[in-house]
């Protein structure tokens, strides 16, 4: 289809900061030349989150703790995910190739797909123990579940910290987020537990704590795995009306109608948007355009691609799609 549309084809691109109108794409779409921090964010919480899982899996193990060993499992998630989350957060600013024009962008939605169904899997494991052992709780070390679980407290809230900023921005980002918040709300949990354990001996805040903490989890999960899928099928980005952009286009003076519309998003920083638009008059084509760039902003569109057209190409199209 491409090669057979006429010269009238317009691509815009909107420019970010140091990008220049006319020039070829060099830098990529959406490719972010300040995030040296949310990377050494992500390195430290990694390290951190690694020392704290050895701990935990250790404390589960001698106090017996099933609350103690599924926040380790979540931990474990954790390592992986941060550390693919490191890599992806290197390997999506890679330059676009000729037969990769997007870069390597994608490559985070693909990471939080993993992380959260990965998150969701881990889970369901941990609800399976939990409620087989609702039926028949087990002796804990209250004291020993206690010291550990402050210490996962204490280490998750930093992590988390580390890494709330950037993720706001982006999915991949975000799904390492989301694991160091499961983390710090197993934590609470598991602290609880301890508590209720060794000043009252209520065997049944183990398994009641791990089932609380991780129905929160698979919830964050969830939503990450389908923001993600979304994404990845194309979906129109859930905050942008779709005839809201349509009645937009359609109200500046010059097009006479609009067809082939579609809005999507590359990364969830990164939306775009392509449609054909029908302008009969040549003489009012490049004051359409340049509307039609300014109304895309509005809605907080960056990467347009526009084809102007007159009546008799729109016959074409519909008897060629026949």
């Amino acid at each position: 289809m491409a090669s057979s549309r006429p010269s009238t084809d317009t691509t815009y691109h909107n420019p970010g900061p140091g990008h220049q109108h006319g020039g070829a794409h060099s830098h990529g779409i959406g490719h972010s030349h300040g995030a040296d921090a949310p990377v050494r964010n992500l390195r430290i919480a990694l390290i951190l989150t690694a020392l704290l899982l050895v701990a935990e899996v250790v404390g589960g193990l001698l106090s017996n703790s099933i609350a103690l060993l599924a926040d380790a499992g979540h931990m474990l998630t954790d390592v992986a995910a941060l550390g693919l989350a490191l890599f992806v957060a290197w390997f999506s600013k890679q330059p676009e190739t000729p037969e990769r024009t997007f870069g390597y962008l994608r490559a985070e939605i693909l990471a939080a797909f993993v992380n959260g169904a990965t998150l969701l899997l881990i889970s369901a494991w941990i609800l399976w123990e939990a409620v087989t052992r609702l039926g028949a709780p087990e002796p804990v070390q209250g004291g020993l579940m206690l010291a550990v679980a402050a210490g996962g407290l204490v280490v998750s809230l930093i992590a988390a910290r580390l890494l709330v900023a950037g993720s706001s921005e982006s999915l991949n980002a975000r799904g390492a987020y989301l694991h160091v918040l499961g983390d710090l709300l197993a934590s609470v949990g598991t602290l609880a537990a301890a508590l209720a354990i060794r000043y009252t001996g209520w065997l049944m805040a183990d398994p009641l704590a791990s089932i609380l903490t991780t129905v929160l989890i698979m919830r964050g999960a969830w939503r990450l795995v389908r923001e993600s899928v979304d994404i990845l099928l194309e979906s129109t980005p859930s905050h942008i009306p779709l005839q809201a952009v349509r009645a937009q286009l359609e109200a500046i003076p010059g097009i006479q109608s609009v067809h082939d519309l579609h809005v999507w998003s590359v990364t969830p920083a990164v939306v775009a948007m392509s449609a054909h638009c029908v302008v009969p008059k040549s003489e009012q084509q490049q004051h359409a355009l340049e509307h039609i760039h300014d109304a895309m902003q509005l809605f907080g569109i960056q990467h347009v691609t526009i084809q102007l057209e007159r009546e008799h190409m729109l016959d074409r199209e519909q008897h060629l799609h026949a």
